[in-house]
């Protein structure tokens, strides 16, 4: 199908470029980009979202000492994971 698209002459250039380096026409490349560009964002908007719940106060005594490697090991269940004697 034929359209018409406005597109940087700077990187315009480059895809002719590389049309002609790799013995393709500009219509190849440019399909090919658009390919890759539309197949990963179609990857990144499958992923299921993040939540990371956010609460207390600036003035809310920490509950594990996140330094203490002891005390962090003990509040994650990883104890006898961390430490090497057992």
């Amino acid at each position: 199908m034929r359209t018409t698209v406005t597109i940087d002459n700077g990187l315009l250039a480059q895809a002719k470029e590389l049309a002609a380096r790799s013995h393709r026409t500009l219509s190849s490349v440019l399909e090919d980009a658009l390919r890759e560009t539309l197949a990963r964002q179609a990857a990144t908007s499958d992923r299921p979202g993040v939540s990371i719940p956010v609460g207390g106060s600036a003035d809310d005594r920490p509950l594990v000492d996140i330094l203490d490697r002891e005390a962090l090991a003990d509040a994650l269940g990883d104890n006898g994971f961390l430490d090497p004697a057992t």
